[in-house]
């Protein structure tokens, strides 16, 4: 059996190097946003606008993307802020997952601007696996004109990390035989899946570097971390034994998740997102004729504490209010009002089939949300996602059907005529 080869590819300073490119292509006369200090980030009037991509100048000035725009603008007086245009990203990224697809028959969309290659066995078609992909770098910025890391592997985590490595507009290799020289050197947060949290904790026994981490004892870890401190030891170790999937499974059930850009600290901004995720999973289950009868909520603090709770509803459903409303009654329960960096739902055992428990008070309202759902999805289906939306999400950061990866990933599959399953 030959060698797993994978390729972890990643758009350098996407929304940026995107948003530049578009500049150009109407103006020719236009600034290049990627040669001064700017920064792609929301309305500054709102308080929690944010810097969601950066340029290498802007770089030098350690603005770090994530951080309010307040403060960036405080490091750096002369920064120029680009408001985000998410339409034009969903575009780009088609183009480039679409461009991927051409050359490997395995392709996996991680997020909006990366996507996992399984080369393994092309060899014979694309020659040396290293060499093409340089070929491959060049081909992107050439034809799609901007700029990708490529890191090259056996496995998805070792090319991940690899693509993180000295940027922009490179290729580099992380094969296991090059973990001791090339990663164990690095400080223990540079490993995926070490958070701030975990860092410090790691820090404290005295682990400072990937290397300290991959040769500490994995019983201690788990006593520590318990599964979280198993799967680091692995990573730290290069071992990874996720494989690469470019389809959905047969769903049992349907989930979205969001892991935000700023700590989520008020109840306002944490039901926004809620409902936002709640909005496409209920398109999903809809476009599926399918109906749920468990809604799941799950939240992960700053702290990198997870915490979930399900409830078995009394009637199968798939209106987005029912959803939200179950979402928001486990909400309460579950939040101890620790800020927040992800908020999720789920929701499970799915089936073809409409079970209704009859409420005298809510029938008509229930059949009336109905309709209104399948109204909605018509309009969006023929129009676009973006073409109707609540009132509530109206200039808000939030988008009002998810972000990123998820929206990346509807993107793509409403080529092939539906919505994904997750």
């Amino acid at each position: 059996m030959p060698e797993k080869i994978i390729y972890h590819v990643d758009v350098n300073s996407a929304f940026l190097s995107w948003q530049a490119g578009y500049n150009l292509s109407v103006d020719k006369d236009a600034v290049d946003l990627r040669l001064i200090p700017s920064v792609i980030g929301g309305s500054e009037e709102k308080r929690h606008g944010i810097v969601l991509a950066k340029s290498i100048p802007a770089k030098a000035f350690h603005i770090k993307t994530g951080e309010p725009l307040l403060s960036a603008r405080k490091k750096c007086p002369g920064l120029v802020v680009a408001p985000p245009d998410f339409s034009l990203y969903v575009e780009k990224s088609k183009e480039f997952i679409g461009l991927l697809e051409k050359h490997s028959p395995v392709v996996e969309q991680y997020s909006i601007d990366e996507a996992f290659c399984d080369m393994t066995g092309m060899e014979k078609l694309h020659g040396d696996p290293v060499e093409f992909a340089n070929r491959l770098r060049e081909e992107i910025r050439d034809s799609l004109g901007f700029t990708v890391n490529i890191g090259v592997s056996s496995n998805k985590l070792l090319a991940k990390m690899a693509s993180d490595f000295t940027k922009p507009d490179k290729v580099h290799t992380l094969f296991p035989e090059e973990v001791p020289d090339k990663l164990w050197q690095l400080p223990v947060e540079e490993l995926f899946y070490v958070g701030k949290s975990t860092a410090a904790k790691l820090r404290r026994l005295g682990i400072k570097t990937i290397g300290e981490l991959a040769h500490t004892d994995v019983a201690l870890l788990k006593t520590m971390f318990k599964k979280h401190g198993e799967v680091i030891w692995n990573y730290a170790n290069g071992i990874d034994n996720n494989l690469i999937q470019d389809h959905a499974l047969p769903n049992k059930g349907y989930s979205n998740s969001v892991t935000t850009h700023f700590d989520v600290a008020d109840r306002e901004t944490a039901l926004h997102i809620l409902l936002s995720l709640c909005e496409t999973v209920g398109a999903r289950i809809r476009a599926d004729n399918a109906y749920i009868h468990v809604v799941s909520v799950t939240l992960v603090d700053h702290e990198f504490h997870q915490s979930s709770r399900q409830m078995t509803l009394d009637s199968s459903t798939n209106i987005t209010e029912k959803i939200y409303e179950t979402a928001v009654m486990l909400f309460d329960r579950l939040w101890n009002k620790a800020p927040l960096r992800l908020l999720g739902v789920s929701t499970s055992h799915a089936s073809e089939e409409l079970y209704e428990q009859y409420n005298l008070f809510d029938m008509d309202k229930m059949e009336r949300l109905s309709k209104l759902n399948q109204a909605v999805d018509s309009i969006r289906s023929r129009y676009g996602e973006d073409s109707i939306k609540r009132a509530c999400f109206i200039d808000s950061e939030t988008s009002h059907m998810t972000e990123g990866m998820s929206k990346a990933k509807r993107g793509r599959e409403n080529r092939r005529g539906r919505p994904p399953k997750t």
